[in-house]
């Protein structure tokens, strides 16, 4: 590095706010979110620029890795990578697979270069090596310093605008690469076609469809500079036939040459005049048409005021962050706020400014009357995450949600609800048919601005939809038979689960033909019960268990899906009396969950399986599976096992940190159950109404509910040497049970709790009431 590019580095540095830095100063809970929490480790979280359920998540990427080698770059970006690619405007927070990464946008100062670069090698070809220090990340705010080139990069975004404001340094050459090659879990072939236009000397258009994750995916946008564009040069590097210069306005030869398409393109924008050295550049995008692009850059981005677009930014976090207010220290609060933050990123926005938006069927659809969301990874977010939505977001988010889930179901070519889908498409992913738990959740807490019956009829078109996933074989023995579908045993568990959901909603519903006949289904959960074992097995089609049986088994192929007997076994949150009685009574199940807790195993055991992470014991805290078992001691009539139980978790898989996730976050589901067991309580059994009661691990918390009430969490002397919970009250009156009903919160008050240092087994009470239980309730 010569002298005088070390110099304006130098001052480049010192001029940004804060090195390193999570927030500017200001009041909390803002100042107290970190985006760099998750980005290390297992999370894979990303930094950038958002707002709460954005279409645009922009954010820079540290590696493009080929697909066999992505998993760890997920989100795009890694803390401990040195080089950045780009920054590109979609991506997902905390997921285990991947794709996006869509438009990826470089500035760069003196000589363009086209390659990616070799990921062994920070700095080569078009990326820029860059430090922690001057590096800024708030929420709807990033910032770094890319050291290579000088520049000083600053990201904002609307919900379907990402914008970009680039400090060049003086008497050097200002350009702008965009890449559409490039993706999440890149690999030949990729992208199926694409397209760059230049119109007039300030605007960009395009788009690409790709075949990742979601086969088939379009996304189009539109960009547009701050100054005008003095050259250009458009490649395709599959053919290497490069158009250079600018063309004169005007005539069709012109227009043409302006545009090129190809499965691997890649442009240059030159530009000969930067005021200041400072350049805007503002991106929307659209699954429907450049058009559409253009549109929603216009109704959202019409000028160039990056400070307001940032400010606006930050008023929306801080309206969506307020809804919790949380007493505690600042490790505490941030990663309290920090889950919340997160917690808002899905389910996104999915549809332009005129309410279009592209469906399952890959036509065209308009959302009237609602707003369209996709990015539903179903399989994580059921348990928690849409259960907090419903306390902490307006009815209306969840009301959209619903609806944009029946509205998928209506275009899909299966005609099932989305499993796991972004971006309108189906990947495929996970098991179960858990928007039906989503769907019958929010309807039992009388969120129900919608087509009911049509929702009914959608989970039950979706639970009857027998070329899915061994449903066929399901609905006829009682189980999915291992010799026909593979991860077996978790299939039978889960659709069991869901088809209780259905019954929970006909029921409330009055339709007790579909009721009943889903009830006895949610029953199938015992055919997969070994009582020789104590284990949840996979039989054969002809009816026996499959051998040979080793709990410790994991992987795909297996009886289980991310997880093995040890994890697996558990999960009858529509019926734990039922599972309690099948293993003769609470003592012998809470025997197993402790050996769950206090095995001693090699961790190299799940090294094929990336996702069983957060090991305690055989307990995965890093994937859902595990995420309940546990308040079972609680739901089973022993709560003080549960207090320990947690606060061992709490000090092991959370910390204010880039690797502060022991795994991935799922969309939020790491979060809303954190988010949740601080609070003290955890919805174990979506569609209940109920959450069961841990114990809380912040002072004081106020939820500002949407209804207009106040919702206050308080505890007395509590710190780590009173870690058990002697009594509860709620408003004041003793509470003799271990769960809230949906509908005490939402009426506002206090629960209050009284700690010790000893286990309590007074509380709540040997007549206290249960939780509800399929097979106890009339």
């Amino acid at each position: 590095m010569n002298l005088r590019r070390a110099r304006t580095l130098g001052i480049l540095l010192m001029l940004a706010p804060g090195a390193p830095a999570h927030a500017a100063s200001g009041d909390a809970p803002y100042a107290d979110v970190d985006p760099f929490i998750g980005t290390a480790g297992e999370g894979h979280t990303f930094p950038g620029a958002v707002v709460p359920f954005g279409m645009v998540q922009l954010s820079p990427d540290t590696q493009i890795r080929p697909r066999a080698e992505a998993y760890g770059w997920a989100a795009g970006y890694r803390h401990d990578d040195h080089s950045i690619v780009g920054f590109s405007h979609t991506h997902f927070s905390g997921t285990g697979h991947s794709d996006l990464g869509d438009v990826l946008v470089m500035p760069i100062a003196g000589e363009v270069r086209y390659e990616r670069g070799d990921v062994a090698t920070p700095g080569s070809g078009y990326s820029s090596r860059f430090t922690h220090q001057g590096e800024i990340a708030q929420p709807g705010y990033y910032a770094v310093t890319l050291t290579d080139y000088r520049i000083r990069a600053e990201l904002t975004a609307t919900a379907r605008v990402g914008v970009h404001r680039y400090t060049f340094p003086p008497a050097e050459p200002a350009h702008v690469l965009i890449d559409l090659r490039t993706s999440m879990y890149d690999y030949p072939g990729k992208v199926l076609w694409s397209r760059l236009r230049l119109r007039g000397d300030s605007t960009i258009t395009g788009f690409r469809e790709t075949r990742g994750w979601a086969p088939g995916r379009q996304l189009y946008f539109a960009m547009r500079f701050s100054r005008p564009v003095s050259g250009h040069e458009f490649r395709n590097t599959e053919t290497d036939v490069p158009y250079k210069g600018f063309p004169p306005p005007g005539a069709a030869a012109a227009r043409q040459r302006a545009q090129l398409e190809g499965r691997q393109l890649v442009g240059s924008l030159d530009f000969a005049e930067v005021p200041g050295g400072q350049l805007l550049v503002k991106v929307a995008i659209s699954s429907v048409s450049e058009e559409n692009a253009i549109a929603n850059l216009e109704a959202e981005m019409p000028g160039w005021d990056f400070e307001g677009t940032r400010a606006a930014a930050r008023a929306l976090w801080e309206q969506a962050l307020g809804v919790i207010r949380v007493q505690g220290d600042s490790l505490q609060r941030r990663g309290f706020y920090t889950a919340l933050y997160h917690a808002f990123m899905a389910p996104s926005l999915f549809m332009d400014s005129d309410g279009r938006f592209r469906g399952p069927d890959n036509a065209v659809h308009e959302a009237r009357g609602y707003t369209n969301y996709s990015t539903f990874s179903l399989w994580d977010t059921y348990r928690a995450l849409h259960p907090l939505l419903t306390i902490v977001q307006p009815p209306r988010r969840t009301d959209d949600i619903v609806r944009s889930l029946v509205a998928a179901q209506g275009a899909s070519p299966y005609g099932m609800l989305p499993v796991w889908a972004f971006q309108g498409q189906e990947t495929w992913t996970m098991i179960g048919y858990h928007a039906v738990a989503v769907i019958a959740d929010a309807y039992l807490k009388g969120i129900r601005d919608y087509d009911a019956d049509d929702a009914l009829r959608a989970m039950v078109a979706t639970a009857s939809y027998g070329p899915y996933a061994g449903l066929e074989q399901y609905m006829r023995l009682g189980y999915v038979p291992i010799d026909m579908e593979g991860e077996a045993a978790s299939k039978t568990l889960e659709y069991a689960f869901d088809d209780w959901t259905i019954a929970r909603m006909a029921h409330a519903m009055g339709h007790e033909a579909v009721a009943t006949r889903f009830l006895q289904r949610a029953a199938n959960w015992r055919h997969a019960y070994d009582p020789d074992t104590g284990f949840m097995r996979a039989r054969t089609s002809a009816g026996a268990f499959r051998t040979p049986f080793d709990p410790s088994v994991s992987g795909y192929g297996s009886d289980y899906t991310e997880g093995n007997a040890w994890q697996y076994s558990w999960y009858v949150p529509q019926d734990v009396a039922g599972l309690v009685g099948a293993h003769g009574g609470a003592d012998a199940l809470l025997a197993l969950l402790d050996q769950v807790f206090d095995a001693k195993i090699d961790p190299k055991l799940f090294a094929h399986m990336e996702d069983i992470t957060g090991l305690i014991g055989w307990y995965a805290h890093g994937n859902e599976p595990s995420h309940h078992v546990a308040y079972l001691y609680a739901a089973a009539g022993q709560p003080w096992r549960t207090q320990a139980r947690l606060a061992a978790i709490m000090k092991t898989q959370y910390a204010p940190r880039p690797d502060g996730l022991s795994g991935n976050d799922d969309l939020g589901q790491m979060s809303a159950w954190y988010l949740f067991t601080a609070l003290g309580f955890y919805p174990v059994t979506p569609a209940s109404n109920e959450y069961i009661i841990g114990r809380p691990f912040v002072p004081r918390a106020t939820l500002n509910l949407p209804n207009g009430n106040h919702f206050v969490i308080a505890a007395s002397v509590l710190d780590e040497a009173h870690p058990y919970v002697q009594s509860v009250t709620l408003n004041g009156r003793p509470l003799r049970r271990v769960f809230l009903r949906h509908e005490e919160i939402m009426a506002g008050g206090e629960l209050r709790f009284t700690m010790g240092a000893r286990a309590s087994t007074s509380w709540p009470g040997r007549d206290a009431e249960r939780p509800y239980s399929m097979s106890q309730a009339p």
